[in-house]
């Protein structure tokens, strides 16, 4: 495979499967990681960029936006191949890795708020728009930015070309709303009964409740921040809330069962997933979106004395939703016994060929 771009390089991610319930329920985890920055921000990044005006597509634009640290880092990219210049306002909030990941494209960070990891989200947007104002930058507004949500009907098309219209469930993390509100428009188009939940931290306002404390990163609207244009209640049958120790419990059974590193709000929506795959009709098939890599969270969720610093605590995922995971689907007795050989002969039963056996080594 050759491109002459790294940005061809965005999209087109696997799928992985996990049967549940004895494989009574089917769960597709979309692995959004698989993006060149790790994440699946890369789409919604170039759809905003190439969305500007005429008259910013000069190669002296400069773009400024507010992020929590996966948006800034596709901009970042995206902006070292355009040669546009590009500044992020990120809070202590987002992690390390993000922040020199957006340098290391030779863009700029400018960390706005309180040092104590607490997300600045107003803060940010305000010193976005002053910069714009003042500086004649344009300011991409992520919240409200219609392009925001293009850039998933290509996840959708994704979606529909590995599963077709078998798709029950569709469910998200939200927080901008929109690659759950882009991607859920473009799959009603094709199956109007999809149900689609979004999932947001407990403390998140996006579906009503307190505003409180939470660490889940890049999702959620937290208390006092304006909920984006971009969010579509419209196409959201069901808007759940997952606390922080489920969805990071998540993360680690996904590391350590399936090898699999997620960030905090994969592990919210993978974990209201699972719960609705208790109740969900026999032939269901659950899709979920892994929004990113949890190579950016090692020295916050995946680290100890980090967790313990926040008070925060994994549970036994496997425990809490047994009846998933308790009974595998069974095989047929002669392929326990030998399933290369079971498939062999069934491939070569019409051709009248014998299988001669061969001892094995140990």
């Amino acid at each position: 495979m050759i491109v002459n771009s790294i940005l061809e390089t965005i999209g087109r991610t696997p799928l992985l499967h996990i049967p549940l319930r004895s494989g009574e329920v089917d769960l597709y985890i979309k692995l959004e990681m698989f993006n060149p920055t790790g994440s699946m921000k890369d789409r919604m990044a170039l759809s905003m960029v190439d969305s500007l005006p005429v008259t910013q597509n000069e190669a002296a634009v400069r773009i400024v936006e507010s992020s929590s640290g996966n948006t800034a880092s596709a901009l970042a990219m995206i902006s070292a191949v355009r040669r546009v210049e590009f500044t992020a306002l990120m809070d202590s909030h987002a992690s390390s890795d993000k922040i020199l990941t957006v340098r290391a494209f030779g863009s700029n960070v400018r960390v706005v708020g309180r040092g104590d990891g607490a997300l600045a989200t107003d803060e940010r947007d305000e010193e976005a728009m002053r910069i714009a104002l003042e500086e004649g930058a344009y300011w991409t507004e992520q919240h409200n930015n219609s392009a925001n949500a293009t850039g998933y009907i290509g996840l959708a098309a994704e979606l529909l070309d590995d599963l077709g219209p078998t798709i029950t469930h569709f469910v998200s993390a939200i927080g901008t709303g929109g690659s759950l509100c882009g991607t859920a428009r473009q799959l009603r188009l094709h199956i109007p009964e999809v149900q689609v939940i979004g999932v947001e931290p407990v403390g998140s306002i996006i579906f009503g409740g307190l505003g409180e404390c939470y660490h889940q990163s890049g999702t959620g609207t937290p208390e006092g921040a304006n909920v984006g244009m971009v969010i579509d209640y419209d196409v959201i049958d069901q808007g759940c809330k997952v606390s922080d120790d489920n969805a990071f419990s998540v993360c680690h059974y996904l590391a350590r069962r399936h090898g699999l590193l997620v960030g905090g709000s994969t592990g919210g929506a993978i974990h209201e997933a699972l719960s609705v795959a208790r109740e969900a009709p026999t032939g269901s098939r659950i899709v979920a979106l892994a929004c990113d890599s949890g190579t950016k969270y090692l020295d916050t969720i995946f680290d100890k004395d980090w967790l313990s610093a926040h008070d925060l605590h994994i549970i036994d995922v496997e425990a809490q939703f047994a009846e998933l995971f308790a009974t595998a689907p069974t095989l047929p007795q002669r392929l326990r016994e030998d399933p290369l050989r079971s498939v062999a002969e069934r491939a070569l039963n019409d051709a009248q060929i014998t299988l001669t056996p061969v001892p094995r080594s140990v």
